[in-house]
């Protein structure tokens, strides 16, 4: 049996110099994963099988992003120029709300595509979708309810890249079950509507490795308790496992409207009303009280936290160290995608901890004194949890989801193992350090090369030109 025909009927492996494993780094590492991509070897102190090629470089697990609005990725840039005073989170919106009056599903498609090979080529081997364009412009219901939906699955599937998709229930313009505002027909559905677009979906994209579904609740303002109730039951009722992920706590103005409205903030008055546990990922999460930290700790939920599109909408810091002391569980994510860079929101989150507190280093511990180690290991284990995906880094039963570094960049080169991932993570030198990518077993950057970028590229430049006319 040749070399090619055992990988293509049994699966695949690869042998690493170096690999970082959940518990560290260890060297000559041997991985090997089944026809179904799935880890069913991780070995340390391996000899290497000749049937297996070496990886080019060190190998680390690939991050999940939990947190996703694909169709804003053409947006990035053109909210930069003050045209209000107070400019916020909630004046970036109404721009936000105009150029969503304008996609097309072609549009939709070439932008997510585009964009879910720029995540692969920058190591997110995994994406949640918060999806919430649902109808055609004016509200108007497509013929075929799961129009965009479709289209995004379709364009993670050309990319390669592992998918949760979130459909998100959008009712209200704000707490008290305010009418929604007439740029928001398109995300505006109930719980039964949501509930019958998955099952349609299940029935038309059946779940598998690299796809997977849950729902979205969008907010605590733009949902009322009884939908709230009436979604979380359904889902529940349908998946038991099924992730939920809501936005919650991330203004100012949204914690003092939830106040005014329900006599509570926004994660205690959840907390009193949802059995919120490891299935929910709250994103943002920003603005919270000593009790909130420690409830959201104690539950087992992930704070999903995207520090590049907090600081783009000034949103305020995330207080991760008083979180963490209470071993609170949390992940990263491109939201926005202003950008696009598992680096970077890596980076900031730490730098913001260091503004914040005026310390160096300041998410490390006695446990974890590298603090590049530590960051990249909660936010592949927060991540994967958030996904309700099989992707909690290179371990036996995990999805063989994993990038190889490239050994010459600056940022990695001459390095031992315990200072890669600090290169990495705070040394930009230099282009993505990313050079081979592989999901699923499947290697879909290879080179720093994606097979499609080009034609998505072409794709993407079409609909941006349309989008900007």
């Amino acid at each position: 049996m040749t070399s090619a025909s055992y990988v293509m009927e049994h699966g695949g492996g690869l042998f690493a110099s170096a690999a970082f494993l959940f518990d560290g780094w260890h060297r000559d590492v041997a991985l090997r994963w089944n026809a179904a991509g799935e880890l069913t070897h991780v070995t340390p102190d391996a000899t290497r099988d000749a049937r297996f090629p070496r990886a080019r470089g060190p190998v680390i697990p690939g991050m999940p992003n939990l947190h996703s609005h694909a169709f804003q990725r053409a947006m990035a840039g053109l909210t930069e120029t003050r045209g209000n005073p107070a400019d916020s989170f909630w004046s970036w919106r109404t721009l936000m709300y105009r150029f969503a009056d304008r996609l097309t599903p072609f549009h939709l498609e070439a932008i997510s595509r585009h964009l879910y090979i720029e995540m692969l080529k920058a190591g997110y081997t995994s994406v949640c979708e918060f999806h919430y364009v649902h109808h055609a412009a004016n509200g108007k219901p497509y013929a075929n309810p799961a129009e965009h939906a479709e289209r995004i699955i379709g364009a993670a599937q050309d990319a390669g890249i592992g998918l949760t998709l979130l459909p998100v229930l959008y009712q209200y313009s704000g707490f008290g079950e305010q009418p929604p505002l007439a740029h928001q027909a398109r995300f505006i559905s109930s719980p039964e509507w949501i509930l019958d677009l998955l099952a349609r979906l299940r029935r038309d994209h059946p779940t598998h490795g690299a796809l997977c579904y849950g729902a979205a609740p969008h907010s605590l303002r733009a949902v009322s308790e009884a939908s709230l109730n009436a979604l979380v039951r359904g889902l529940r009722h349908d998946d038991l496992d099924a992730p939920l992920h809501i936005h919650v706590a991330e203004q100012t103005k949204e914690v003092d409207d939830c106040i005014a409205a329900h006599g509570q903030r926004p994660v205690q008055w959840l907390f009193d009303r949802q059995t919120v546990d490891a299935r929910w990922c709250l994103v943002h999460a920003t603005h919270l009280s000593n009790a909130e930290y420690a409830a959201i700790a104690k539950s087992g939920a992930t704070v999903g936290l995207c520090p590049t599109t907090e600081a783009n909408l000034g949103d305020g810091f995330f207080d991760a160290p008083r979180y963490l002391a209470d071993g609170g569980r949390w992940g990263i994510g491109s939201d926005s995608n202003v950008g696009v860079s598992v680096r970077a929101e890596l980076r900031l989150l730490e730098y913001g901890q260091r503004l914040l507190h005026r310390s160096r280093n300041a998410l490390a511990s006695v446990a974890e004194p590298a603090v590049a180690d530590g960051l990249y290991r909660a936010a592949v284990t927060g991540g994967a949890a958030a996904t309700g995906r099989e992707v909690a880094g290179l371990r036996v039963g995990q999805r063989a989801d994993f990038c190889v570094l490239d050994a010459d960049h600056p940022a990695v080169m001459d390095r031992t193992p315990s200072q890669i991932l600090s290169g990495f993570v705070f040394c930009e030198h230099g282009g993505e350090p990313v050079r081979d990518v592989y999901t699923g077993g499947r290697a879909v950057v290879v080179d720093g090369y994606h097979a499609q970028q080009d034609s998505a590229f072409a794709d993407y430049r079409v609909a941006l030109k349309d989008l900007l006319s």
